[in-house]
């Protein structure tokens, strides 16, 4: 056997053994095996993306769990796929049309639709590439992809039976219009900009006499103003309630109602009711029975031809861009002596996140899907907990947005995407049905049909993934082992977008929920706390991290900083610093190799007898128990710690230090079978953490085939014998240790230097292990004698309590004591007035209310840190008092 190389090179390794793992088959789910299931639905990304920071938590969150219940036996299946992301892979397409001086209307639908198809299969596999990369284990022979034909049939009935039970139908509403992509777009797809913007007061003669002014911050919708309300209560205007104004420069009279909606405190407390141009003002005509004009049109131009005759200024704005005119509105309103005043005002405006163009509210018939009948199973499910948030507090999210949801906008204005099935005669007559030959059936022989253009909205098949993807409406083998699917993973942003729906559809369809528990994980942020962004110039590029520092250290960065309902910071310099504890776990295994461990079969740890053997094998039932239970409660931080204090801890500071000695002795076989146990332990245990690493020493080490840790059994704890004695015993001389290396780190003592150690009123058992242990306790703690106390304390002796003993340590002569003093105190200044600075702040009411939250976090870490120092630095001065 060769030996370990003296570094472990993740470049060279982890295709090698990506390409292992794949070949055994060790990613299948395997229907046919009694084994129980155990399934994760792959969040599917955009077939157009690359792989983000976000990808690289929530892939490897999944990945540790099903690498877990794989090596526990379960049959799993992490269904793997894309999504067809119909605004983003038409704008890529459209995006290489335009450098060939080609428009997609030029080519046409069906030609367009080929191009798509072409693309998809050149570059559409960049994502799933890249997530190998990352160590991902899904079956990647079940991969699916939203527009595959048995997904596209699954999107077909559906659609089909939703509308036969009057759950999908047409209506008339308001929805987000991007006028650049001249296309429906969801809320998700909607970016909120804080904008400096106007707000224009607006004077509204009334009929008879008198007049309102009006506040508005878009003053080029009055063309369409249909009312204008004030709240029925408002003494100020009450007495106008029932009149009418004369809507300047169309001179139009509107009528003036009373609605709560106006609140009185804000602005002048009259609002400009504009249905077809506002979310809320259309909720308002709704109320009141009024007209819904539109003064734009699809590309943002002005139009009038649903106002009437209106006057010639007016006329001339027909066709003019919708902010042009605005410009063109307030320059005659000034001249008209109708504009009273124009203030500064800072307010949120809605962009379209691919067309960077502001969104219009627009009123247009599309295809609608009554959300609120399909979500209610899904709240009575949470609520009963078939379906259970981590963390709970999620659920409200859930339930807020749940019991507020309004009609499912499902159509889109885009080529690329599931086409609507419905088809029109030609006096307008819709017919729904699974396909064409089936429309034509309905409609009879002869009549002549045209299929509705529009597709659906991408989250309509990605509702389905749970059970589309195994091959519903087969009654298929995977889909009566599979579903409902155990886990799901996923950012709190989609929790309505795509969670919710996934559940009204999963339990329309499917009678039961589609995954038993939804675990929520947190955004990755940068090493600050800041949001990443490329205006900011904090993006990180993951794989750039994997080819630097590889795969393993940052799949320990992410997951070791995923606590529950907290955000992940990351930055290059934790990868890096992560990088240092596979680096530790190598040189581990390059030593207890080069000292002759490896695997023995017949090694039975009950039959272990060294005190040092017995610990360590107790110590890994330990960090079994806790690395099982932090998986179990979807804590990754907790495993991922657990492994640490294990490996690096238990394994590398003590058991390997303390065992150095013992490699040359008569104790060496039991020392060298035992380290091997353990090894083994640690290497299943992270090997869901740390895929490529442990594969790497489990294949070196022998303790299975090639790349075959991926399958091996999740470690269990096993009985020890006389671990308690044993615990006692090491813990004891750990912490004594550990002990006399703090106050010499305090105190500045130099490592060349050793030093007496006395046990003042320590018992004779403390005593007797003292010296048993006296060859670890010199090397280790630089002790040139260990003894109990005889006499009074010597003077300038540091002190420290462990136990019933008082650990006494002499300073004469090895440190100057007046100038550590001054230093310690000096040291002790500067953390004490650090403190008080960082505690004023967040005393200060009025900067915790206006600092983001990634401040706040910072400042919170800092004050914890310097409390720690002073702590430190305290105790550290009254050892020397």
């Amino acid at each position: 056997m060769t030996t370990l190389d003296k570094n472990f090179e993740p470049s060279s390794a982890e295709a090698r053994l990506y390409g292992g793992w794949e070949a055994s088959g060790a990613f299948a789910a395997r229907p046919e095996r009694e084994a129980d299931p155990y399934s994760i639905m792959i969040p599917p990304p955009n077939v157009t993306g690359s792989l983000h920071v976000g990808h690289a938590l929530t892939m490897t969150l999944q990945d540790i769990l099903v690498r877990f219940r794989r090596m526990q036996g379960r049959d799993v299946l992490w269904q793997p796929g894309t999504d067809h992301a119909g605004i983003a892979t038409q704008m890529v397409v459209e995006r290489l049309l335009d450098k060939e001086g080609v428009s997609r209307k030029d080519l046409g639908r069906e030609t367009f639709l080929s191009r798509v198809w072409q693309w998809k299969a050149e570059s559409g596999g960049n994502i799933t590439r890249q997530l190998r990369r990352l160590g991902a284990s899904p079956d990647w022979a079940r991969e699916r992809f939203t527009m595959d034909e048995g997904l596209s049939v699954a999107v077909r009935e559906v659609f089909v039976r939703l509308f036969e039970e009057g759950l999908i139908y047409q209506d008339k509403r308001l929805v987000n219009w991007d006028t650049q992509l001249q296309t429906a777009i969801s809320d998700l797809e909607v970016e909120s900009r804080d904008t400096k913007g106007n707000m224009w007061y607006i004077r509204y003669p009334v009929e008879g006499g008198e007049e309102i002014i009006v506040a508005t911050t878009r003053p080029e919708t009055m063309l369409a103003d249909i009312a204008v309300a004030v709240h029925p209560e408002n003494e100020k205007f009450k007495h106008l309630i029932g009149r009418h104004v004369v809507l300047p420069l169309t001179e139009r009279k509107i009528p003036i109602i009373a609605d709560e909606y106006a609140d009185p405190e804000k602005g002048t407390g009259a609002v400009k009711i504009t249905p077809a141009h506002d979310f809320n003002d259309f909720e308002v005509g709704k109320r009141h029975g009024l007209a819904m004009p539109s003064m734009l049109d699809k590309q943002g131009r002005i139009t009038l031809a649903e106002l009437g005759e209106m006057p010639e200024f007016v006329r001339s704005l027909e066709g003019q861009d919708r902010f042009a005119a605005r410009k063109l509105i307030v320059a005659e309103l000034e001249a008209r002596e109708q504009l009273v005043e124009v203030k500064p005002h800072p307010h949120v405006v809605p962009y379209g996140d691919r067309s960077g163009t502001v969104i219009e509210p627009f009123l247009t018939t599309q295809w609608y899907c009554n959300a609120y009948v399909l979500a209610q199973p899904a709240i009575k499910a949470v609520e009963k907990g078939h379906t259970q948030f981590v963390p709970k507090q999620w659920e409200n999210t859930f339930f807020a947005w749940m019991r507020d949801i309004q009609p499912w906008c499902i159509s889109r204005q885009l080529w690329w995407g599931h086409r609507i099935p419905a088809w029109y005669d030609e006096a307008g007559k819709v017919y729904v049905a699974r396909t064409e030959e089936e429309a034509q059936a309905k409609a009879g022989a002869g009549v002549a049909l045209t299929q509705d253009e529009d597709v659906l909205d991408t989250w309509f098949s990605s509702a389905l993934w749970p059970f589309s993807t195994l091959g519903w409406p087969e009654q298929t083998t995977e889909l009566a082992k599979y579903y409902p699917t155990d886990t799901l993973v996923t950012g709190f942003d989609i929790i309505f977008f795509w969670v919710a729906r996934m559940m009204m559809m999963g339990l329309h369809f499917m009678g039961d929920v589609p995954f038993r528990t939804i675990y929520i994980h947190g955004l990755v942020r940068d090493e600050k706390g800041q949001k990443m962004s490329k205006s900011k110039g904090n993006v990180l590029d993951p794989l750039t991290l994997i080819d630097k520092f590889g795969a393993d250290a940052l799949r320990y960065s992410v997951a070791a900083a995923a606590g529950q309902g907290r955000d992940v910071k990351l930055g290059e310099k934790i990868v890096e610093t992560n990088r240092a504890f596979i680096t530790k776990i190598w040189n581990a295994a390059r030593f207890l190799e080069m000292n002759g461990v490896k695997p023995n079969s017949d090694f039975r740890p009950q039959d272990a007898t060294l005190p040092l053997c017995r610990w360590v094998l107790a110590r890994a039932n330990e960090a079994i128990e806790a690395a099982t239970a932090g998986l179990e409660a979807y804590r990754p931080n907790d495993y991922a710690a657990a492994c640490y204090r294990f490996a690096w801890g238990d394994v590398c500071d003590w058991f390997i230090e303390l065992a150095k000695p013992g490699f040359a002795s008569e104790d060496a076989p039991e020392i060298r079978d035992s380290a091997a146990y353990v090894l083994g332990v640690l290497l299943r245990l992270m090997h869901p953490l740390i895929p490529y690493v442990t594969e790497e020493l489990w294949d070196h080490f022998g303790y299975g085939a090639a790349c075959s840790l991926i399958s091996a059994p999740w470690p269990v704890p096993v009985k020890v014998s006389g671990a308690e004695a044993a615990q006692d015993e090491l813990n004891w001389l750990v912490a004594l240790i550990s002990e006399i290396r703090t106050v010499r780190s305090e105190m500045n003592v130099p490592p060349s230097q050793k030093s007496p150690v006395f046990l003042q009123d320590a018992v004779r058992e403390t005593l007797d292990r003292a010296q048993r242990w006296f060859e670890a306790i010199s090397r280790l703690a630089r002790a040139s004698e260990i003894g109990a106390l005889n006499g009074p304390v010597p003077k300038n002796a540091a002190q420290a309590v462990l136990g019933e003993a008082t650990i006494i340590l002499p300073l004469e002569g090895l440190i100057d004591l007046e100038a550590e003093k001054k230093r310690l105190a000096g040291a002790l200044a500067k953390a004490e007035g650090e403190l008080k600075k960082v505690q004023a702040k967040l005393a200060n009411a009025d900067f915790v209310a206006r600092a983001p939250e990634a401040i706040l976090d910072e400042h919170r870490d800092r004050e914890e840190s310097f409390t720690n120092e002073v702590k430190r630095l305290g105790a550290a001065l009254a050892r020397l008092a």
